[in-house]
């Protein structure tokens, strides 16, 4: 167990780059999620159409099949994703603006995988609102987008809100395939480089990376027990 103490290091550098691509996959698959939600939900067929096909196409696809894509068909398309490299942004998650695009591929490949579910949850969460609450919304004379910001989006939050928490647990664990496939330093490259190039025993450092996964997951979701509990006593 002395590795825990001796790379402590090692660890905390790990925990802090997988906490970066977290938290840049969560805010990218809410937004990408929305959008798609708003197509699964849109009037227009054609839309509808878009957005079911990209749910159907990215639910049933393992995200190591994903990763592949990101990994290794990006750059045989001639593209390191730069466009990734976001002023401002690239300054805070200093990784988005380095010449290692794995972490941009990486990124890539939880949101577009991430963001079929969070349009799920989104959408059951509109399904729970009541639909006499839109079809009054159009008979007042509101278009489909007001309808939506004004009346079914600001009630479906409250149903919406824990299963968006549950998808976004599932993503800080999904992020630990990172490392297989060239993130250089996330919680997952760590382990193979203690264990392997430095010849660490495994289970030490697996309890090491499992504590900093459980820092990351357990928080999160003791709030969505709190919020789901507030929910029911409110109802």
């Amino acid at each position: 167990m002395n590795v825990l103490i001796d790379k402590f290091d090692v660890f905390a550098g790990g925990f802090w780059l997988t906490l970066q691509i977290c938290i840049l996959a969560a805010i990218g698959a809410l937004i990408l999620g929305a959008i798609v939600a708003v197509l699964r939900i849109s009037p227009v067929p054609p839309l509808r159409a878009v957005g079911t096909a990209y749910v159907n196409v990215f639910r049933n696809m393992p995200l190591t099949v994903v990763m592949f894509f990101a990994a290794f068909g990006l750059p045989a398309l001639g593209s390191n994703a730069d466009f990734l490299r976001i002023p401002v942004i690239d300054s805070l998650f200093t990784r988005l603006g380095t010449d290692l695009p794995y972490f941009r591929f990486a990124l890539i490949a939880l949101v577009l995988y991430t963001a079929a579910f969070v349009c799920e949850a989104l959408r059951s969460g509109v399904n729970a609102v009541p639909a006499g609450q839109a079809e009054a919304a159009r008979s007042l004379g509101l278009t489909f987008g007001q309808n939506l910001r004004h009346v079914v989006l600001p009630q479906s939050w409250q149903a919406s809100v824990v299963p968006l928490g549950s998808v976004i647990i599932a993503m800080i664990k999904n992020s630990a395939l990172a490392g297989f496939f060239g993130v250089v330093g996330d919680l997952s490259a760590t382990a193979d480089q203690l264990t392997g190039a430095e010849g660490y025993a495994f289970v030490p450092v697996a309890i090491g990376i499992s504590i900093g996964y459980l820092i990351m997951t357990v928080p999160l979701g003791t709030l969505l027990d709190r919020i789901e509990k507030r929910q029911a006593v409110s109802r």
